[in-house]
């Protein structure tokens, strides 16, 4: 049984990790059998989310639909992320009070949405790990 388990949101990748008995420290594969998972989410036209490595592989064939670097968005107003708005694929728009919203297949998502579901990702891939 771990003693402790950590996340690490980053903005390309991300890392789910556990302190298990002794002390050793584990870095925690995903469903794909990787360590580290892409901080990539791809909305398909079906309705499908998807997180990870299977939604960055959407970035070729759906770029538009995948939203990737979202961290980089989190807490700033739509007049803050000029340049970072250019180098996507994706729409990036304002939403209520000025706040960053990405526009996906006519929804906004807040960076802080696209986050969440990699954060469940890694959660759901540790407890399957974990047990």
């Amino acid at each position: 049984m771990p003693k402790a388990v950590g996340i690490d949101l980053g903005t390309t990748n991300s890392v789910v990790a556990a302190t298990m008995e002794g002390g050793k420290v584990e870095v925690i594969p995903n469903a794909e059998g990787q360590r580290i998972t892409p901080s990539v989410v791809a909305f398909t036209e079906d309705g499908q989310r998807l997180v990870g490595q299977v939604a960055k592989r959407q970035a070729i064939l759906n770029p538009e639909a995948t939203v990737y670097s979202a961290k980089r968005f989190i807490g700033r107003k739509w007049g803050e992320v000029d340049e970072e708005a250019k180098i996507v694929s994706y729409k990036v728009a304002t939403g209520p009070n000025d706040a960053v919203r990405f526009e996906i297949r006519g929804k906004q998502y807040a960076p802080e949405e696209i986050s969440a579901l990699i954060l469940r990702k890694l959660a759901e891939d540790a407890g399957k790990f974990l047990g």
